[in-house]
């Protein structure tokens, strides 16, 4: 039996973001399409998870009966969301749901709850508080460039590494690399690491952008962190991750500062003519300035000049556009800098100021 009352809208966030963990469609096991209600006194929590991923809540309601049940996740908070404006009535019977406001009126089957999977339980060691904003800046930064392709879940996921007196994210999908420094957060013990999948660290960074602090509980298998009232729980990802360092070049001789704006919007322009993932943006690297390119045999050919300051020799570097406007979008400030040694190893993309962040760019090789 559950019973209870709460405003529409605050109940709407709660199935809405515990239901970012649903699985899809249940897969093998069809509870998981569901969220798990459970009333105790005045205090409702809402998990949704998909045995990797969860995420649980819990919000303040009128408790009528204490309780536990599962209902399926995205037609409940559909039916929720639906309702005029005002309280809300949960109460569940034997084998179904009914969800009242005013004069509307639905009665909802639902899950076997006690095939629900076992919530991670909360741990009793203090975590670590990091700064939300700044996290949350981190990730915006670096999970652009973590893999979705789960053929090489290494590659999903995000580093977590602990640096000089700092934290490191690193992502890569074999084709780019992002890394990014926080200064003075010493979340690690020195020399550890941990791998973290990126599809959690998307709905955290979803989480962080209205909140001021975020605490982290690293486990050995999983990874917590509480955001007001939402605590999320990921498994880690077991593994070794490529050796990114190695691809970093040391030096490059050609440098390309370039205004932020005027570049992503040449290369958007450009990008029109793209037909498929395989056509290359050129550009041509000059003294005064870089001129973009981009030819797809059946369709046409188009060209941008972009103001510029350039030192180095004159090249011309090919690369995969949308992955160039990822990175050149991660970078903050007003400018760019774009460093190269030639057509054929990884470019580098910074802000030209600071050296919290890097974007690393494999080229394509073009004829």
């Amino acid at each position: 039996m559950v019973k209870l009352r709460c405003e529409r809208d605050v109940l709407v966030e709660a199935l809405a973001t515990a239901g970012r963990a649903v699985a899809g469609r249940g897969g093998a096991l069809p509870v998981l399409s569901g969220v798990r209600l459970e009333v105790t006194g005045d205090r409702l929590h809402v998990a949704g998870s998909d045995l990797d991923l969860t995420i649980q809540v819990e919000v303040q309601v009128a408790g009528g009966a204490d309780g536990v049940c599962v209902i399926p996740a995205r037609l409940a908070a559909d039916i929720v969301r639906a309702m005029d404006p005002g309280a809300v009535t949960i109460e569940a019977g034997e084998d179904e749901v009914r969800i009242a406001s005013g004069r509307s009126h639905f009665a909802v089957r639902m899950l076997p709850a006690a095939e629900f999977p076992r919530l991670p339980a909360a741990t009793a060691e203090a975590g670590v508080t990091l700064e939300a904003g700044e996290l949350a800046e981190a990730l915006r930064q670096v999970v652009r460039a973590a893999s979705g392709d789960d053929a090489r879940p290494i590659l999903t996921g995000v580093l977590m590494t602990a640096e000089e007196s700092s934290l490191r994210l690193v992502a890569t999908d074999s084709y780019r690399l992002a890394v990014r420094d926080l200064p003075g957060n010493t979340v690690l013990r020195e020399g550890q690491k941990v791998l973290v999948p990126s599809k959690a660290l998307a709905e955290l960074q979803r989480l962080l952008s209205s909140a001021e602090q975020v605490t982290l509980h690293l486990g050995e298998h999983d990874a917590g962190f509480e955001v007001g009232n939402v605590r999320l729980t990921t498994r880690l990802i077991e593994g070794e991750f490529p050796n990114y360092r190695q691809l970093i070049p040391s030096t490059h001789p050609n440098r390309l500062i370039v205004g932020k704006e005027a570049l992503l919007d040449a290369v958007r322009r450009v990008k029109l003519l793209v037909r498929d993932a395989t056509t290359p943006v050129r550009i041509a690297l000059r003294p005064d300035g870089i001129e973009l390119t981009v030819v797809t045999q059946e369709v046409g050919q188009a060209t941008e000049d972009v103001d510029a300051k350039y030192e180095g020799g004159e090249i011309t570097v090919a690369f995969n556009p949308a992955y160039l406007i990822d990175g050149v979008e991660a970078i903050n400030g007003d400018e760019i800098l774009l460093e190269t040694i030639d057509a054929l190893r990884p470019a580098v993309i910074r802000p030209t100021e600071g050296s919290e962040y890097l974007y690393l760019l494999m080229p394509v090789r073009v004829s």
